[in-house]
């Protein structure tokens, strides 16, 4: 076949768009415009400048695609305090100048935070012409040669000092922080920097500092021989005093207040790990003692936004020391001191609290990268794109559904339901939604490489395992896998587009072969053909148009190659170049190579175009591939974060962590799942280095499994990760979807139902305040009386008992509702005279009195008081007073006798105030039984109701009044009697 199919297909089938990571699509001299402004370097401050300036950079790459690639001598300036001009050829595309190179006091600081700096040579991290404007009041001999050592010893080399225009110049070869220290400022006699506010305007040191001139000059640092005003100062740094501390200070030295000039400063170089952290560390001080109750991070400037509330922690006694008259805090080992009250323990959102031998610390697990900028600021848009909107479309995708009985309730578990010719859909959905993330402005290179290779990944699912509908315009079915193959070849080619770009940027203009071969790893024949021929190199303008083709071409220059080896050409009159070119296009690509270093995508891509046959399927491509890994004669496919730089190279050959785009060809090219790959394939290190991010592994994975790819029941540690990452941002509601999603294993047949409940109880707080959240939950099925039970144990926590109540009788919790309303409940709203309302919670537990343990005596007492006091308050006809007299007074006595056995059941349970209330109903009944006996009634009657008064809980002041009627009417019936 010498019809070369991929370039064919893929001009037909990729004409819809493009993905690389510099490049844009054609439009309108406004669109382009724009789109050029979006990947120019960004420069807000007013004092700072660029030469050339952002305007002209524009208009250059309007007029030549590509030159913020290259620009010559770039240089970023400050006015009033000197510039920094970049040798060669500087890449300016996405650099943030405002955080990247910073002007201060006689110094220059280029990439302040280490974890962003990009390794020698990369990015502004490269050869420079540094100038400084000093200002010189008084010189003092021999300057020059101070500042000659003085970059010498910070390893530059200096180049002059003009003394008139007062400019020190010297080239440095790569940066962190160029200047003077104190010390040599003062020794070469410098004035004071007139044009920065940040130096020039005093600031006010506080009142705490007691920072006196002439107290301090008798301190003990003075007698030393040192600087007590700097020794003050590094005192307040290292340990600052707490406000009551700043209180009693200045009680102390009220008489000595006054403003301090502040001295200049120069901020050491921080020495910050470079490899990524799945936990921030806090560091509140001492617990809980912080002045202004906030947490820290020890490797953010800015506090975190982040309260705490409610922390409990241990406090030493305070002292009073003599010396200072200030307080101060006695710190000791936190275990030691708390003995086994006090652990490791895992608090909500992935706190962590443990101790060390001087303080207890917080930290907490970083699950919420993904969503922070730049400038580490978490930001809705990427919240919206990170997580609501690819959950928001995986939702209106369609499910299979499977109902779960646990506990006579059911939910219904998720999957989702696809097929491989609605898969390129799909995969296009994802790759716009991840597109709009790519708009929002503030993103940190290093994520815009990670979010591109998402759009990669989602562009070789559609290209490896998607399907197409048969019509009659379509060729026949044996010619479908060279159509994939061509269509793997153009992902191929657009995947390494950018490595071909910046390996020929770098490159002399002379080299014209070494450029030729770049271009044929990318294969970018139509590019090497033209470069070839406008060289006049016509005849290998000729085989690169050939290239990849017949497999007869390649045995004719590779037979031709042989016979000059066999021959004894001297190949010194021939360039090695064009030999390596030769010896690529006859497929044998480790000769071309050689010692080259190349990335394992264009190993690839080799072994693809120039080596096999052109009408080998992707199966014989990826397993030739894998056998040459196995070998040792392939580079190995790193992880995207490894191979682009993103994270220094932590990556050994031993370890069996490969990029997802390889992982996905295996799954191409092997029929056998080994449950070990799949784990490995769709862990977060395939995919990101943040070891705690799977929101998009885990779309991912649902798709490839929906699509028959392979299934397998045992990931639950994925689904987990992304449960934890949603409920880190509060989205208890996607974490319950994704729980719902989880495979259903026979053998764990209640897992769902549990972590359901987990989330339920520990997020209450967050789900319940939120009506949208708690909507959702109800629509995916989540039985109510879950969510109610959840709120229950969650008011009971705070107090609110009355919520707590009725929580307990919306999820059929009986027993419990029942215990809460007698022992906290009943007896605050009867003294509250919220008796209607006592009624009602009675009355909506008789129906399961049934249920409910020492219901008589409990709930029921309540019901039956109310009940006997409206029987007592009715008004009977004269003709029945003595029968209902004697009646109320059996249901009064068995009321009294019944609240008795309720004193006695629930004992200690029942506080006083419940008490007071029982002494009240009895009272209560007693008044009204004794109240109007009625004239029909005899004493013998009177006297019994009195003898059932006396045996109630009443306290014994109210018993005498009673007492007093009582005996009244025992001498009416004595004297009737002796009548």
């Amino acid at each position: 076949m010498g019809v070369d199919l991929d370039a064919l297909v893929a001009e037909s089938q990729f004409k819809k768009r493009k993905v690389t990571l510099d490049g844009y699509n054609g439009s309108s001299p406004c669109s382009i415009s724009r789109e050029i402004q979006t990947f120019l370097p960004t420069l807000q401050a007013s004092d700072y400048f660029t030469e050339p300036c952002l305007t002209e950079l524009v208009m250059r790459e309007l007029m030549n695609p590509g030159h913020s690639q290259r620009v010559q001598n770039f240089t970023v300036g400050r006015y009033g305090y000197g510039k920094v001009k970049f040798f060669g050829e500087t890449d300016v595309r996405w650099l943030d100048l405002d955080q990247i190179i910073k002007f201060k006091r006689h110094e220059i600081v280029v990439y302040e935070d280490e974890t962003t700096k990009p390794v020698i040579g990369k990015g502004l991290n490269k050869a420079a012409e540094v100038t400084l404007l000093l200002q010189i009041t008084s010189m003092k001999d021999q300057v020059t040669e101070k500042l000659r050592v003085s970059a010498e010893r910070q390893g530059a080399k200096f180049i002059s000092f003009d003394s008139n225009k007062k400019e020190w110049k010297f080239t440095v070869q790569h940066f962190s922080r160029f200047g003077l220290s104190d010390d040599e400022e003062e020794d070469i006699a410098m004035g004071d920097a007139d044009s920065d506010s940040e130096v020039q305007e005093p600031i006010p040191m506080n009142d705490s500092d007691g920072s006196d001139p002439h107290l301090l000059s008798h301190s003990l640092p003075s007698h030393l021989g040192l600087d007590p005003v700097r020794m003050k100062e590094m005192q307040m740094v290292m340990f600052p005093y707490e406000e009551d501390e700043h209180e009693e200070l200045n009680e102390s030295f009220s008489h000595h207040k006054q403003h301090i000039r502040s001295p200049i400063h120069h901020p050491s170089t921080k020495t910050i790990r470079k490899t990524p952290l799945a936990l921030l560390e806090y560091n509140p001080g001492s617990f809980g003692s912080t002045p202004n109750g906030s947490i820290l991070l020890t490797q953010q400037k800015k506090p975190l936004p982040l309260t705490i509330t409610k922390v409990q922690g241990f406090k030493m006694e305070i002292k009073e020391t003599p010396v200072t008259k200030n307080y101060s805090r006695n710190i000791v080992d936190a275990a030691l001191f708390m003995g086994k009250s006090f652990g490791i323990a895992w608090g909500p959102n992935g706190l962590l609290l443990h101790c060390n031998s001087s303080t207890i610390n917080l930290q907490k697990a970083a699950t919420d990268n993904v969503v922070r900028d730049e400038n580490n600021k978490v930001r809705e848009e990427l919240i919206d794109s990170c997580f609501d909107s690819p959950l928001n479309f995986h939702k209106e995708l369609n499910h299979e559904t499977k109902e779960v009985v646990v506990d006579d309730y059911k939910i219904k578990i998720q999957k989702l339901v696809c097929d491989r010719f609605s898969l390129s859909h799909i995969c296009r959905s994802y790759i716009s939604i991840i597109e709009k993330q790519l708009e929002v402005p503030g993103l940190s290179p290093s994520k815009r490489v990670m979010l591109m290779h998402q759009v990669l990944v989602w562009e070789l699912i559609k290209v490896l395992f998607s399907s197409r509908e048969i019509s009659s315009l379509d060729p026949d079915m044996e010619a479908l896998p060279l159509i994939r193959r061509a269509e793997f070849s153009y992902w191929l080619q657009e995947s390494v587009m950018h490595r071909v770009q910046d390996e020929i940027s770098s490159l002399n203009d002379s080299n014209d072969l070494q450029h030729l071969f770049l271009l044929l790893t990318g294969r970018q024949l139509d590019t090497a053909v033209e470069l070839s021929a406008s060289q006049g190199d016509v005849r290998l303008a000729m085989l690169l148009s050939q290239a990849g083709g017949s497999m007869v071409n390649r045995s004719d220059l590779d037979h031709q190659l042989n016979l000059w080896k066999t021959n004894g050409l001297d190949f010194s009159f021939i360039e090695k170049d064009r030999i390596k070119i030769l010896e690529l296009l006859s497929g044998n690509i480790h000769e071309a190579l050689g010692d080259m270093n190349i990335d394992w995508k264009r190993f690839l891509g080799l072994l693809m175009w120039y080596q096999l046959p052109p009408d080998s399927d992707l199966v014989t491509i990826f397993q030739t591939y894998h056998r040459l890994l196995e070998n040792g004669r392939a580079p190995y496919p790193v992880p995207v974060y490894i191979d682009e730089g993103v994270v220094e190279n932590g990556w050994t050959p031993g370890n069996d962590r490969f990029d997802l785009a390889y992982y996905l060809m295996i799954l191409h090219g092997s029929e056998e799942r080994e449950f070990g790959i799949l784990k490995t394939m769709l862990s977060a290190f395939a995919s990101s280095h943040d070891p705690l991010d799977h929101h998009m592994i885990w779309h991912q994975r649902g798709v490839l499994e929906a699509v028959g790819t392979f299934s397998c029941d045992d990931l639950h540690v994925l689904d987990m990760g992304f449960v934890s990452q949603l409920l880190s941002l509060g989205h208890c509601h996607w974490a319950i979807y994704v729980v719902l999603h989880m495979s259903h294993r026979e053998d764990y047949p209640n897992l769902q139902a549990c972590v359901i409940k987990e989330i339920l109880f520990q997020y209450c707080e967050t789900w319940s305040g939120q009506e949208s959240q708690r909507e959702f939950i109800e629509e995916l099925g989540i039985p109510s009386a879950w969510m109610h039970e959840a709120l229950a144990v969650y008011h009971g926590y705070y107090g609110n008992s009355l919520n707590a109540l009725e929580h307990y009788l919306g999820c059929g919790f009986w027993q419990k509702a029942h215990s809460t309303f007698m022992s906290v409940v009943a007896h605050s709203l009867f003294l509250s005279g919220k008796h209607s309302e006592i009624w009602r919670i009675a009355t909506s537990m008789e129906e399961h009195k049934s249920e409910i343990e020492n219901w008589d005596v409990g709930a029921g007492i309540y019901m039956t008081f109310y009940t006997l006091r409206i029987s007592l308050e009715e008004d009977d006809d004269a003709m029945t007073e003595m029968v209902s007299l004697k009646k109320k007074n059996d249901e009064c006595k068995e009321f009294f006798n019944r609240l008795k056995e309720s004193l006695a059941v629930w004992d200690s349970r029942l506080p006083l105030d419940a008490r007071m209330v029982y002494a009240k109903m009895a009272e209560e009944i007693s008044d009204l039984l004794v109240g109007d006996p009625g004239e029909g009634s005899s004493i013998e009657d009177k006297l019994e109701c009195f003898s059932t008064i006396f045996d109630s809980p009443i306290p014994d002041d109210i018993l005498s009044c009673h007492l007093q009627s009582a005996v009244s009417h025992f001498a009416l019936h004595l004297t009737e009697a002796a009548s």
